[in-house]
């Protein structure tokens, strides 16, 4: 069929969106644990309700996408988000906070299910992998620029700076939660959203058989096999282990470093970000020359490595470890996913559903931190992240795929 350019340059924004709005909780949990003067413990509830949607929603969302199309999820998908950002702006509480994340993350496992296979029939199967790399590119890029976006609104919002923006902001956000400023915009790009996707028209997608989610006999055939539920927890722990650190930087950074979450906390996050995309590029050249389970291993040794001194190192060393630690979680998700599809010789459709929902991990592992916290401080309580980090280590040596990654005989071969 005929490519369509547009389509792609519209995928690649979806990714763009979807990272910007999941990977802003952790710059501004400072700000939400002081504005609704909450525990350690309660502020682990705010990743819960987000990611817990995952959990909820990647299986139906799957499920809709064949009975309804993609347009009408899509759509959906970012009215969701329009009005839990919308009801968080207008009604800045805790307990609303929790019900608008989960109306956000809700959206947003919705549009995970259906961009990747929109994006292979728009860019075209052969190009399929360039376009895979060049949307990570696009979220790994949001994810480093939306806490920039939190810094510059919170510094400038009811700082007597005049313009449209902020005129309007300062009309409709207290002045003692600037950072709700970030749910106005938020609101704003995902009704835009809305509206380019009414007006565009889709191409028809014929999902492969590898794609297609089947509840039926596949998933029970899937679910009894015990590699499966083995590769869930890997997936369950890595989004755990990205969220538990990303969320939490800024708290850390505040409680035992005294750094304003506004501005270095929010730079810190950043480059937490930056890093883990430009990590992702290392590692394609790294799986092209090596296997993947020895990269998995060794990008997660340098993660438990780094995390550590993140955690007790003095504050010139947490606020450079931290983003290190970024740069070797960069390529569990993939080699993790990769390995799973490759252990199991068919239903991989049904199969990424199933590990898509463990994507939940972002929800329960965070929540776990916060209940540490509660009891033995952060620092203490962090280091439940070694756990789940272990857990992923063990994978490059028990794993056992049905297809090794291909490897090249020579470095010029990468080219």
């Amino acid at each position: 069929m005929q490519r369509n350019i547009f389509i792609v340059i519209l995928i690649l924004l979806i990714f763009f969106v979807i990272s910007f709005l999941t990977n802003i909780l952790g710059p501004i949990i400072p700000d939400i644990v002081k504005s609704f003067s909450l525990s350690i413990g309660l502020a682990g509830f705010l990743p819960f309700a987000f990611f817990v949607a995952y959990g909820v929603m990647s299986i139906p969302a799957g499920l809709m996408v064949e009975k309804y199309g993609e347009k009408p999820v899509l759509l959906l998908a970012f009215f969701l988000a329009f009005l839990g950002a919308l009801l968080f702006a207008i009604i800045p509480s805790f307990a609303i906070a929790l019900g608008s994340l989960f109306l956000i993350g809700i959206g947003m496992a919705m549009l995970q299910v259906v961009i990747n296979p929109l994006l292979r029939v728009a860019g075209g199967e052969e190009k399929f992998a360039f376009f895979s790399v060049l949307a990570q590119l696009f979220f790994g890029g949001a994810s480093f620029l939306s806490p920039m976006l939190y810094s510059y609104l919170v510094l400038n919002v009811h700082s007597g700076r005049s313009g449209f923006l902020f005129d309007t902001l300062n009309k409709l956000v207290p002045e003692n939660l600037k950072w709700v400023s970030l749910y106005w915009v938020f609101a704003v790009i995902a009704l835009v959203m809305v509206a380019v996707i009414a007006l565009v028209k889709f191409p028809k997608v014929d999902l492969l058989e590898d794609e297609r989610m089947d509840v039926g006999h596949s998933f029970k055939e899937l679910v009894a096999n015990k590699s499966v539920w083995l590769f869930f927890l890997g997936i369950f722990a890595y989004v755990g282990t990205e969220q538990g650190i990303a969320n939490w930087i800024s708290q850390f950074l505040q409680t035992y470093h005294n750094v304003d979450p506004a501005t270095n906390g929010a730079t810190v996050i950043s480059y937490f970000w930056g890093l883990l995309t430009i990590g992702c590029f290392l590692g394609l050249i790294l799986l092209k020359i090596f296997d993947s389970r020895k990269v998995l291993v060794f990008f997660t040794s340098g993660a438990i490595l780094s995390l550590a001194f993140a955690l007790f190192g003095s504050k010139a060393v947490a606020m450079n470890a931290f983003p290190i630690t970024g740069f070797f979680a960069s390529v569990m998700y993939s080699v993790i996913f990769s390995l799973a599809l490759n252990s199991v010789p068919r239903h991989h459709g049904t199969f990424s559903g199933i590990l898509c929902a463990g994507i939940a991990g972002g929800a329960v592992v965070p929540l776990i931190v916060g209940g540490l916290g509660e009891l033995f401080g952060l620092q203490m309580a962090m280091l439940f992240l070694f756990v789940p980090l272990a857990y992923i280590f063990s994978i490059g040596i028990w794993a056992r795929p049905l297809v090794n990654n291909d490897t090249i005989s020579s470095i010029k071969d990468i080219f």
